[in-house]
């Protein structure tokens, strides 16, 4: 028995199910149809080049420490699971960096940003809470709402698919809008900052952001994206944006492993300052990325997996 095989009999036997039981049958009949489905669907493309934007005023280009190659650039191009297209979504273009919106949130990130940074504690602490994860803290979310309040395993199961369907589409969204408008990080800007045409923008080429920067654009930001698809969906799900609930990290370097929120959008919001805290986005990448994500969450659940009743 090989290990995949024998990992399905363990995870079978944990729930007092055997390897016969029907539903097994029926869930590799689904999958085996979805991977079907998604065969060349542009993932890992064979020979990718690798991307590292340009060096005019406002391009992202590789970021220090490891000054790395865009990750997953071709996620930009993937075949969307419902979206007609990973464009539909694409932010509107940032504002130009002669702007005073560009300069206000310079000076943000900037000021709040930085290793150095003038943060409360509890902003420092916040951000590393928020710093990765996100796919498994929102899911561990996912399942402790569904234990509370949802009654049945096919409205579970819908629960989950929806929200991970819709934070799958705005990633691709996002990506769409990284590769589309090439934006420069914040460490970037701010090292460059005499020279991106704007006299409100001061340079420091010492500045330092509190975490090291993704090795891709900047905007729009993939953390807002998928929060703001996950508790989008939850607040479209159970028909209310008021529910309280927490959220578990334990691979943040904060202090605080759990949060408690009352409302879905307070979790989301949070994330937006979260960025600007690490000095790793500006705030209008995040805020497009929110819209971004609740958009695909109300395209997907308004679509797809629709209850047998609405149908």
């Amino acid at each position: 028995m090989n290990g995949s095989a024998s990992l399905c009999s363990d995870l079978l036997a944990a729930h007092g199910l055997a390897r016969d039981d029907p539903g097994v049958l029926v869930g590799q009949q689904a999958a085996s149809g979805i991977l079907v489905r998604r065969e060349n669907d542009g993932r890992y493309p064979a020979g990718a080049p690798a991307f590292n934007g340009g060096t005019g005023a406002g391009m992202w280009r590789p970021t220090p420490p490891q000054l790395s190659s865009m990750a997953v650039p071709w996620l930009s191009a993937v075949r969307p699971f419902t979206l007609n297209s990973p464009s539909q979504f694409r932010a509107e273009p940032p504002p130009r960096l002669d702007s005073a919106r560009y300069a206000r949130d310079y000076d943000e990130v900037k000021t709040l940003g930085a290793s150095n940074s003038v943060r409360t504690p509890e902003q420092t602490d916040l951000a590393y809470f928020w710093a990765a994860n996100y796919g498994a803290v929102w899911n561990r979310v996912l399942r402790d709402l569904a234990a509370l309040h949802v009654r049945t395993i096919g409205e579970t199961a819908r629960l989950f698919a929806l929200a991970n369907i819709a934070a799958a589409d705005a990633v691709i969204s996002a990506w769409d809008s990284k590769r589309h408008y090439v934006y420069w990080r914040p460490i970037t800007a701010i090292q460059e900052g005499e020279n991106d045409g704007n006299p409100r923008t001061v340079g420091d080429r010492a500045w330092q952001p509190l975490i090291p920067t993704p090795n891709y654009p900047d905007y729009t930001s993939g953390a807002n994206v998928v929060t703001a698809a996950m508790t989008r969906t939850l607040a479209l799900f159970f028909g209310a944006e008021n529910m309280t609930f927490s959220v578990t990290n334990e691979m943040t370097q904060g202090k605080q492993k759990t949060r408690s929120y009352t409302r879905f959008s307070d979790a989301s919001d949070e994330v937006v300052e979260a960025r600007i805290y690490e000095g790793i986005h500006f705030r209008f990448a995040d805020e497009a990325a929110q819209t971004q994500g609740r958009g695909a969450a109300r395209w997907v659940f308004e679509r797809f997996l629709r209850p047998a009743r609405d149908r």
